[in-house]
This record gives C-alpha cells, structure tokens and sequence, in this order.
C-alpha cells in the first residue's frame, strides 16, 4: 500500500472520531415542538395527518417537552378533543396525546391542527377525507347471491 493512501486512511479516521453536532451559524436550534394527527404503523403507512374515518380513535400527538394539564392542548375547529395523556409515548416521539373525534357536519378537506406549547401555539395541517358509501344501493348486484351469474 502506498503510503499517501495509508495517510489518508489515517486522517479520515482521526476526523470520524472528532465530528461535532452540526449548529445553526444563523440563529438557534429549531424549536422541538411537534403536532400531528395520528401516526404510522404498519397497517396505516403514509397516513398521518389524514383523519381515519372507522378505524379506532383518531390520535392527534405531539412532542411538547414538561408537557402536562393547564400548560399544553390540542384545538382545531374541525376536531373534539378527550383523554388527554401527559407523558413520553413508546413507538412515536410524543409527550402527550389525546382523542380526536371529528366535528359533526364536518366537510372533506384541510384543516389546521394546533397545540399550545408553554404559551405558544405550533401549527400542522390534516386532511378530511369524503366519507366511504356505507350502504349498499337498493337493487345493486351483491357478491355471493347470485344476482352476478351469467
């Protein structure tokens, strides 16, 4: 091995053992605080801030750090919220958590998510998706009657 190859070898582990964190040169780390509406799992990949109609209670989550009552909560003009949970969560960066139900007569679309934080509110954005049919049509052909025999 060449020796200009060693040394560079050597100098690229000597610098691997004296990385410092990466700081802002334009201010301050960002905030921490984090809102969301449920969260990703294995059966709901890729649906978070997407309110699931039928699926179990809907979850709005968020990471506000000496979270407790009195000092942080959820609003959203689409969104009743219950059970409020102060605490570190297992399986998603979160300190506290609360049922989301959603507003009667709510229409599909975007809607604004917020917890108040230590006296500052922080912002996410969720969706309402359109209600699925949930009633077979009269006279519609059914799987399994017979209605689809040829």
């Amino acid at each position: 091995m060449r020796k200009s190859a060693i040394f560079a070898v050597a100098a690229a582990i000597g610098l691997a053992g004296t990385a410092v964190p990466a700081v802002a040169a334009d201010g301050p780390a960002p905030d921490p605080v984090t809102v969301q509406l449920n969260q990703d799992t294995a059966v709901l990949h890729g649906q978070v801030n997407v309110y699931q109609r039928g699926s179990g209670p809907n979850l709005a989550l968020a990471y506000c750090p000496g979270a407790n009552a009195g000092t942080a909560a959820f609003s959203s003009p689409a969104l009743k919220f219950s059970q409020y949970f102060y605490g570190e969560m297992v399986g998603v960066k979160a300190t506290m958590s609360a049922h989301a139900n959603l507003v009667p007569g709510t229409k599909p679309g975007s809607y604004p998510l917020t917890v108040t934080c230590a006296g500052k509110q922080y912002n996410a954005t969720f969706t309402v998706p359109a209600a699925q049919v949930s009633r077979v049509p009269q006279g519609a052909a059914k799987a399994g009657d017979g209605s689809l025999a040829g």
